[in-house]
């Protein structure tokens, strides 16, 4: 007879083993319809009961996916969404995709893995491949996922072995909202398991989906990995940050030198500059490793100082709102200013950890009066910390007219930057979006 991981093995070969993916969000979705197109039926699993209506309703949540997308899904007999977490059963491999953000203190929030896990183990069977695709300390998979899930599962299920017949990995996700290069069937996916079958079992099911899969030795190494791709772009945005405000101070313009340096072909990678950092790998997922490294009695100092650099941008632009302001004669208190963008990043309408929020809540503090402007964005969307409760302005001449400073945040290609060089009586640019508008606006221009 065949073993349980040749059984699985050949499931996932002939595109028969069902694939459940818990999270449809900015992972999730992507990840269903790679593997879905790649033949293998799949069900989606989230508690959002608006996110699996949508995907009925054939129209995609996540705008900078396209609504082919879901028409896909939605249309296909190898497709379905639930709210159901009891379909987990059926599942012969589950991806899970949930979110892991950061509590009060920046400890890890892993709730959402541990009510997973819960929900996975009280319809464990033998058979089936568990993987973790949430961004997390190391060891998360082994230590803190695989016991939650055997410690709810059926007494049917209690004497499964890791390895023999039940599979456990870890894949951490590579998505970046908005790219257009890249997409997930064409990221290279790391596959770490915890033990060799796992790892095997778990790389041919990506295979399916995804171009160029690569297997490590264990699941820690996957972990890790992610949390130095993270860190290694938290350090050096915090890096070529602070140069920025040394090189501010002497005239230099960071953004001619960081593009002057990007000339030497090997040896350098260019970082730029910006208002603080958003997204939710890149202010978050450092803090993980720091936290784990204090139970083994480490120091984080890069880590810890890359993540005082960044959050202290935001005070830093705002200094310089109100450096420029003055310059005009005007107080910060009682002026009118204008953020342009409010996602984290150009171009997508994602706002998580969006430094906009926090420039925008930094200015109220001081009595200036703020607006925003995103053609991505119409309506504030109530965040972590901020419920702004505010609307989209238009950028007209009239609009413009009545602010006394324009704060770029986030450099939308949709933004009419020469209606804002007309007609704007100042900008602070935190992203050197103004560039091909300096010789025009004189001392209207500051960079931030």
């Amino acid at each position: 007879t065949m073993n349980m991981a040749e059984q699985l093995a050949a499931k996932i070969e002939n595109g028969t083993a069902v694939v459940g993916i818990v999270g449809l969000g900015y992972v999730g979705l992507p990840l269903a319809h790679a593997l879905h197109r790649g033949g293998m039926p799949v069900v989606g699993f989230d508690v959002d009961q608006r996110k699996i209506d949508a995907i009925g309703a054939r129209e995609n949540y996540l705008k900078h996916l396209g609504d082919e997308m879901v028409e896909d899904l939605a249309s296909s007999d190898r497709f379905s969404a639930t709210t159901d977490f009891g379909r987990l059963g059926e599942c012969d491999v589950i991806l899970i995709a949930v979110p892991t953000p950061l509590g009060a203190h920046q400890e890890p929030d892993l709730s959402y893995i541990t009510i997973t896990a819960e929900h996975i183990g009280r319809s464990l069977r033998p058979g089936q491949l568990v993987v973790l695709e949430s961004t997390t300390y190391p060891r998360t998979t082994r230590d803190e996922m695989l016991p939650v899930m055997m410690k709810h599962a059926p007494e049917s299920a209690k004497g499964l072995e890791v390895g023999r017949d039940l599979f456990v990995a870890f894949s951490p996700e590579r998505e970046d909202p908005g790219r257009k290069d890249h997409s997930t069937s064409t990221i290279p996916k790391l596959v770490g398991g915890l033990e060799e079958h796992s790892t095997r079992l778990a790389a041919m099911v990506y295979r399916k989906g995804i171009a160029d899969v690569v297997e490590v030795s264990s699941a820690e190494v996957a972990e890790s990995a992610k949390l130095l791709e993270n860190i290694f772009r938290a350090v050096n945005i915090a890096l070529v940050n602070e140069m920025k405000t040394v090189l501010q101070r002497m005239d230099i313009d960071i953004w001619e030198v960081v593009r002057a340096a990007s000339t030497k072909p090997f040896g350098f990678m260019p970082f730029y500059p910006g208002p603080g950092l958003g997204g939710h790998c890149i202010p978050i997922d450092p803090f993980y490793l720091t936290w784990k490294a204090k139970e083994v009695g480490c120091n984080t100092r890069f880590i810890e100082l890359a993540g005082e650099v960044n959050t202290a941008m935001p005070h830093y632009v705002v200094d310089r709102v109100a450096w420029a302001l003055n310059e005009q004669g005007k107080p910060v208190k009682g002026s009118r200013i204008l953020v342009m963008g409010l996602s984290y990043k150009p171009d997508v309408d994602d706002t998580r950890e969006s430094p906009s929020f926090e420039l925008i809540q930094l200015l109220e503090e001081r009595g200036a009066d703020v607006e925003y402007s995103d053609p991505h964005i119409p309506i504030t969307p109530r965040v972590r910390r901020h419920d702004l409760k505010m609307t989209s302005v238009d950028l007209t001449a009239e609009n413009l007219a009545t602010f006394d400073c324009v704060l770029v945040s986030t450099n939308h290609a949709a933004f009419d930057y020469e209606t804002v060089a007309k007609h704007a009586k100042l900008v602070v640019d935190t992203r050197d979006a103004m560039r091909a508008h300096h010789d025009e606006m004189g001392d209207r221009i500051v960079l931030a």
